[in-house]
């Protein structure tokens, strides 16, 4: 798919509309109280700040003329009171707002992650890893900080602007006529870029998204980067999405950048008017209301600058806001259906009933497949590189939906069990041998979370882990780094295969299980895998055909479905598929 590839810009599936911000505002309303409260200090703190202008005309017009010395300083003490009030309720606006803020982020976060974490296999498959982080970190920053500090200011900035008009036109009319012959030039320049401030900063969003996902993938793959000595290409490839997210940066705040300008310019041509219609053009106006209303028309620009400069980040976050909903709207697919019931504790039968499965429509993978497994029993999947193997044990654990048939686990179609009943009762060790950021025992106790540390030992002595594990300075307290790092490929594969058999599952899924370990460790894990899979339903991938030869039945999987069917001995003496498998293998 287009999307799996750094370079390509996301394109939205649906336009922004208000549903989206109706949402958003879902956020807000777990903390109305907190924000109403702000508000009411924030407008308390401007119409006391709006008395200046009413002070600075009394003293001009009537203080100062009569020489009120005693006056004129208390007028001054009033002043600087008025300041210090301001900047008090300030502060206390902004720890509020902040604390609000913050509250949003991890709200948003959470839901994001929440969501995450049930979206199937598909989502990750078809999409750069890096183009989905920058949505839960960068995105949800900028659009949190917008949602609790860009509201209140919008509407603060909106009840500003009422209020230094209901002063300007106490204190003269007409000269507030004046002032507002500016609004509708102003109203004229910002219809007329918006657009192009959306489309601007939704190619910012694009390229920013492209250059994590390749800074991501470049971070993942750094021990192939330098095995294959591709520094120099990386770094023209990064320059060049580096010089495409600078360049699209440059253009939307070109647009931002048109705005105030404009209003400065607006203002600075008012302020002379101002200065003109006092002195000229209107009769009887007092120096001190020329002076108090150039005040105010300053006063009365900057909010509509500050009004302008959030309808920029309110156009930002619109972008981003695309993004994250876009996100939280991708359907889960995989899902427990409604009325889902519990599956009950489970023997281990399997059943495969004309089974159809695609990844995409380009190709079918499995095709009226139908196959019946009794308890108990060891099953190998062999055959060539995409022929369905591990297609198979992911439809076993419902990780993927199907085109057609129906997969039964003792008799229970799985599509109508909950997921967690379904996958609790089964251990899966797929290829990828994970393992995360904390303790050995840490990593081992992920497959059971209230297993005791004689369980997480038992465990590691069955796959053959304790040996090195005890070998470690820590022991099982020895802390590994992000994707074991520390640890050879086979450790980790040991660690994750001792996490899948501590919750002593009903079915044991291996997918290549043993690919990473050496020969004599693996001879001493089929010892004791001898012993696991006693009493359980298991499923076994093995590159190494020595690995599953004391399977019970052995499929041999090709041509969209299974071809061949048997025990070791049963399948050589055919003389078909796998006995050619194991002469190429043997060779």
């Amino acid at each position: 798919m287009a999307r799996n590839k750094f370079d390509i810009d996301e394109t939205l599936d649906t336009p922004f509309d208000l549903k989206h911000l109706k949402r958003a505002f879902v956020y807000m309303n777990r903390y109305r109280k907190k924000m109403i409260a702000s508000l009411v200090i924030s407008g308390v703190a401007v119409v006391v700040g709006l008395m200046g202008p009413f002070i600075a005309k009394y003293a001009i017009d009537t203080v100062i003329p009569a020489k009120n010395y005693g006056m004129l300083f208390i007028l001054a003490a009033l002043l600087m009171g008025i300041i210090v009030v301001n900047v008090k309720l300030s502060q206390i606006r902004s720890r509020t707002m902040t604390i609000i803020g913050q509250d949003i982020i991890y709200d948003i976060r959470n839901d994001v992650f929440a969501h995450f974490q049930r979206l199937t296999f598909e989502y990750y498959d078809s999409r750069p890893h890096g183009k989905i982080l920058v949505r839960v970190v960068n995105y949800i920053n900028d659009v949190a900080d917008f949602m609790s500090n860009g509201i209140i200011n919008f509407v603060l900035e909106t009840l500003n602007i009422v209020f230094i008009l209901i002063f300007m036109f106490i204190m003269d009319w007409r000269m507030a006529l004046v002032i507002m012959i500016g609004v509708p030039i102003l109203a004229v320049v910002i219809l007329s870029i918006k657009n192009n401030q959306r489309r601007g900063w939704q190619q910012v969003s694009n390229k920013n998204s492209n250059l994590n996902g390749y800074l991501h993938e470049g971070l993942e793959g750094a021990r192939v980067t330098q095995m294959f000595v591709r520094e120099e290409e990386n770094d023209k490839i990064f320059a060049g999405l580096s010089e495409a997210s600078r360049k699209t940066w440059m253009k939307a705040v070109f647009w931002n950048n048109i705005l105030w300008p404009s209003i400065d310019i607006v203002a600075a041509g008012i302020r002379v008017l101002i200065y003109l219609a006092g002195l000229l053009i209107i009769p009887g106006v007092s120096f001190g209301t020329i002076i108090g209303m150039a005040e105010y028309a300053a006063r009365f620009w900057q909010p509509l600058m500050n009004i302008a400069n959030l309808y920029n980040n309110f156009i930002n976050t619109i972008a981003y806001l695309e993004r994250i909903f876009e996100l939280l709207d991708e359907p889960v697919n995989v899902k427990d259906v409604e009325g889902a019931t519990e599956l009950p504790a489970i023997t281990g039968a399997v059943e495969f009933k004309n089974v159809t499965f695609s990844y995409d429509e380009s190709s079918v993978i499995l095709e009226n497949l139908s196959f019946k497994i009794n308890p108990g029993e060891s099953i190998a999947l062999v055959g060539p590189t995409g022929a369905g193997k591990s297609t198979i044990v992911n439809l076993i654990s419902r990780f993927y939906n199907l085109n057609e048939g129906s997969v039964l686990i003792d008799g229970n179609d799985i599509a109508n069990v909950t997921l967690a009943s379904l996958r609790s009762q089964m251990g899966i060790m797929l290829q990828d041998s994970f393992v995360f950021s904390g303790t050995v025992e840490e990593n081992i106790r992920y497959g059971k979370l209230d297993a005791t540390p004689e369980e997480i030992r038992a465990a590691a002595r069955i796959v053959c882990a304790d040996e090195f594990i005890e070998n470690f300075k820590d022991g099982y307290e020895t802390v590994i780094t992000e994707r074991g790092t520390a640890l050879s490929q086979g450790q980790r594969q040991l660690i994750t295969f001792a996490r899948t058999l501590v919750s002593d599952p009903k079915i044991l899924i291996l997918d290549e299980a043993t690919s990473s370990i050496d020969a004599k460790t693996e001879k001493l894990l089929q010892q004791g895998l001898l012993q696991v899979l006693k009493g359980r339903t298991s499923f076994i991938i093995a590159h190494r055909l020595s690995t599953i030869q004391n399977c019970d039945k052995i499929m041999y999987v090709s041509n969209k479905g299974i071809t061949e069917c048997g025990t070791h001995e049963e399948l050589l003496a055919k003389r078909g598929d796998y006995y050619k498998l194991y002469n190429a293998r043997s060779a």
